[in-house]
């Protein structure tokens, strides 16, 4: 009897190990995205690793989307250069298939400011400024490059830009324009003011002539 007692409690102990071992050890299929915290944009590529189960490792496609075979309590390992390493432990859910969408943050490092100087100190670089030598040579070389006939000979070797070009055809289009208009004006001797004159003065003879010979 006593056999018998050792016997069942052993192997209740037994039995309650292994459903405790199989629950733990639930085996799901793990789906989901990885996202950004601030966007929202999917992160492409980002390293995926099992650290309870060997440290298998996977990789989530362009678009973020990732899909393996995990158990139930296996910390997961979520890495991506530029953002923080992110941890998750897979939960027991009803089921074997377990959606879930990682969300990682940008990884933001704040270096200290640096002032470069050329110059040791502000005082260093007051002393060498004031002791500056200006080559008048470059002084004058300068105002020579600035003159009017330097400046026209650079202008006549030097193609015209776009804006140039688009001015200069629009003012040729607008003489272009006036004088066929001022050529049609001119072409009728009703809008000629000198034919309008020669046709005044005609008249003004006629009626000269006219007068005389009654006379």
């Amino acid at each position: 009897m006593k056999f018998n007692y050792h016997f069942i409690l052993v192997t209740f102990f037994i039995f309650l190990g292994y459903s405790s071992y199989s629950q733990e050890r639930k085996i799901l299929q793990f789906s989901g995205i990885v996202q950004t915290v601030s966007s929202g944009l999917p992160v492409g590529y980002t390293t995926i690793t099992n650290e309870s189960f060997r440290n298998e490792t996977y990789m989530a496609n362009n678009e973020g989307f990732f899909s393996f075979v995990a158990h139930v309590g296996d910390t997961i390992r979520f890495t991506s250069v530029g953002y923080e390493t992110y941890k998750y432990v897979i939960p027991n859910v009803e089921g074997d298939r377990l959606s879930s969408a990682i969300v990682m943050t940008n990884l933001i490092i704040e270096l200290p400011m640096v002032t470069p100087y050329p110059w040791a100190s502000i005082e260093e670089f007051n002393i060498a400024f004031m002791n500056l030598e200006v080559n008048s040579d470059n002084v004058i070389r300068a105002k020579r490059n600035m003159s009017k006939e330097s400046i026209d000979a650079m202008a006549a070797v030097m193609p015209r830009t776009a804006d140039e070009m688009h001015s200069y055809n629009v003012n040729e289009n607008h003489r272009g324009m006036n004088n066929k208009v001022i050529n049609q004006r001119y072409a009728n001797p009703l809008l000629n003011p000198f034919a309008w004159g020669s046709l005044i003065q005609q008249i003004s003879k006629g009626k000269k002539g006219s007068k005389s010979s009654n006379f």
